[in-house]
């Protein structure tokens, strides 16, 4: 069977996102108010053949916690749907 992951990557909750501060900070600057706080990650889509959604489901999770995402200092989390 033919699926699409949608994979999103972020940085952990607990560390700085230095790229997110400053763009928060900035806001105003372009005329946005009420920003309080800005946390910037990645999407990534895949397009994948598995046998089942639980068998799509386990390889998209090997591919983050092998390459995608860096499980230090990133999270991930993913959505499987039939293509």
């Amino acid at each position: 069977m033919k699926f699409k992951a949608e994979i999103n990557v972020m940085p952990l909750k607990e560390l700085l996102d230095p790229q997110g501060k400053t763009v928060a900070r900035n806001m105003d600057h372009v005329g946005i108010s009420g920003i309080e706080d800005v946390r910037i990650g990645k999407r990534i889509e895949i397009a994948l053949d598995a046998p089942d959604e639980k068998a799509a489901e386990a390889l998209v999770d090997q591919a983050c916690k092998k390459f995608l995402a860096n499980m230090i200092m990133e999270s991930y989390s993913f959505e499987i749907k039939s293509a």
